[in-house]
């Protein structure tokens, strides 16, 4: 055989070779490697987009945080003063309770000691009748001298 028939033959069978594998074969390869690449790309752009999302997350849970933080910071701080409010009133409703108590321990100590005085005064006016009867060995007519004690009660008032 001869050598250029042999090379002719193989470069035909070649460029028949590249020919059929550019037609038939190459496209499918490169649609499935440019189908991979898309593929790839997407997953990447997913990827960054999920991560600005998680950033944005993220963000937004440390916003949400910071305002509930802040609410329930001002909820305390309204209770504290609720209570400060409520232990207020409730000490000055026991002062008044208080004062009206010691007033009406005072009225009634005052009226105990107005009566005191006047069953004193009887039992005065009547030591001053005996000791009369007494001295003078005679007895008293209590109504003839009725204005008499009534004058001896004032000015014991």
């Amino acid at each position: 055989m001869n050598l250029n028939a042999t090379l002719f033959a193989q470069l035909a069978v070649f460029f028949v070779l590249a020919w059929f594998t550019m037609k038939f074969v190459w496209p499918p390869i490169m649609k499935a490697l440019d189908e991979r690449a898309k593929k790839i790309a997407d997953g990447l752009a997913a990827a960054d987009k999920a991560k600005t999302d998680l950033a944005n997350a993220e963000k937004k849970v440390v916003e949400e945080m910071r305002k509930a933080r802040e609410s329930a910071a001002e909820l305390r701080a309204n209770a504290e003063r609720q209570a400060a409010q409520l232990l207020d009133e409730a000490r000055q409703e026991a002062a008044k309770i208080v004062a009206q108590a010691r007033e009406a321990a005072e009225q009634e100590a005052a009226v105990a000691a107005q009566r005191a005085k006047e069953a004193l005064r009887e039992q005065v006016a009547l030591l001053a009748v005996a000791g009369a009867e007494r001295i003078l060995r005679r007895e008293i007519n209590a109504r003839v001298h009725a204005e008499l004690l009534a004058n001896l009660k004032q000015e014991l008032k």
